[in-house]
């Protein structure tokens, strides 16, 4: 513990605190080592208030909206910003802070933090998102917004005193793009805390009658590979060699084309901008017997999918940002003692190991296959499942990581 409070100032534009659990994992662990935390963060559903105090941690929420294309993000980046900063001058006011942690996406408020260095405030970089390749992957070209990301991204790494990194590809970024110095740099993983991690009994109903259930957890953009993941449950269902993943023109040996399947429910657990388009290409498809999207749903519903899943899966493609970012919803399978079913990423191989089946990248045929193997085999479902919950409770869980957290706030007190 600290022999007094020091007061730091978390800003994240991306999630309302505490639904962004890795920033509300941050702000409890400082709060429990003697820090006091303030958290500036945007409103959202069941996250309404403007201020709020939890387990001593005080929260200040802005107003914020959701946009779509690089205009429309332009708007709502300066509308947080300009709330954001509003935020942050009322909270020194309150409480003098001597760190501003700031968490992307964007890669804007180190603005804010060139500010507060004016008046001896440290600041340090939380990177979550690589935003030049999330913008590619997001609107599939480059020109001056492209631009404007890489220089944000660029400022941000200069006026940042510590970048926490959450795996070893994001540190090589902060090393070479960013060129900080190692010693500046501290890898910080997203990872389930050990006494969050409930396994309950398997809820026979939530498969509806059907013998299998397939679980899918995340956020539901552009991005994140659920068209991919349609197009496999399309093959499972139908078992048509007619489904080609993103022009591959490869040929993909499968078993029993003949036979449809209609014996496994597929839940989709989350939100985004895709959602309605993607419930929308569902029943184009035909899948809405075998296909549910839940949205949103309490920790205690997404427990209970989770403890009775048969295979969990992560269909985010082989892009330059996927291939270098940690995936949470493959940590919390492994929590779970789920299997999962994944593309073969660079990053999504660190953190799976032995616990997964790797589909050929973009394919969803192979994806689709590696979930059948998963389904006609019980026991290999129970083994990678205990090898991911292994690797949970023996090295990827936050009461390692912790200790990295900490070691970066000394560093920038320094």
């Amino acid at each position: 513990m600290l022999s007094r409070p020091i007061s730091v100032c978390v800003i994240v534009e991306n999630l309302p605190v505490p639904l962004d659990r890795r920033v509300w994992q941050e702000a409890r662990t400082l709060r429990e080592t003697g820090y006091r935390v303030s958290v500036i963060c945007p409103k959202g559903r069941g996250f309404e208030q403007s201020r709020e105090t939890r387990e001593g941690i005080e929260i200040y929420r802005h107003p914020v909206w959701e946009a779509s294309g690089p205009l429309g993000y332009l708007l709502e980046y300066a509308w947080a910003l300009a709330a954001e900063f509003y935020l942050a001058l009322k909270v020194y006011a309150r409480t003098r802070f001597r760190i501003l942690h700031a968490c992307n996406p964007p890669d804007t408020i180190f603005l804010i933090g060139l500010f507060f260095k004016l008046l001896g405030v440290r600041f340090i970089f939380d990177h979550h998102d690589l935003n030049p390749e999330l913008f590619e992957a997001k609107f599939s070209k480059r020109g001056f917004f492209y631009r404007l990301v890489c220089l944000a991204e660029r400022l941000t790494f200069r006026t940042a005193d510590v970048s926490i990194a959450t795996n070893e590809s994001y540190r090589e970024v902060a090393l070479t793009r960013g060129g900080l110095p190692p010693e500046r740099v501290f890898v910080v993983r997203s990872c389930p805390e050990l006494k969050n991690i409930h396994r309950g009994p398997a809820r026979p109903e939530l498969k509806e009658g059907k013998s299998y259930l397939v679980v899918y957890v995340g956020v539901m953009g552009p991005q994140d590979g659920l068209d991919l993941l349609l197009e496999a449950i399309e093959h499972i269902v139908k078992r048509s060699d007619k489904l080609r993943g993103s022009g591959q023109a490869l040929q993909s040996e499968v078993s029993d084309l003949s036979s449809p399947r209609d014996d496994t429910l597929f839940v989709l657990i989350g939100a985004g901008t895709e959602l309605a388009r993607l419930k929308a290409l569902a029943a184009a498809k035909g899948l809405e017997s075998v296909v549910r999207f839940t949205g949103r749903i309490p920790d205690d519903a997404l427990a209970a999918h989770l403890s009775t899943a048969d295979v969990c899966v992560a269909p985010d493609p082989r892009n330059p940002m996927n291939d270098k970012s940690t995936m949470n919803k493959i940590l919390e399978y492994m929590a779970c003692g789920r299997p999962v079913v994944l593309f073969d990423l660079t990053e999504g191989r660190r953190s799976a190991a032995d616990a997964a089946l790797y589909a050929r990248p973009n394919d969803p045929v192979d994806f689709a296959e590696q979930i059948l193997k998963l389904l006609d085999s019980e026991s290999l479902r129970r083994q990678l499942g205990e090898i991911g919950h292994k690797r949970i409770q023996e090295s990827l869980n936050w009461e390692m990581e912790k200790k990295a957290l900490l070691a970066a706030y000394e560093r920038a007190l320094r």
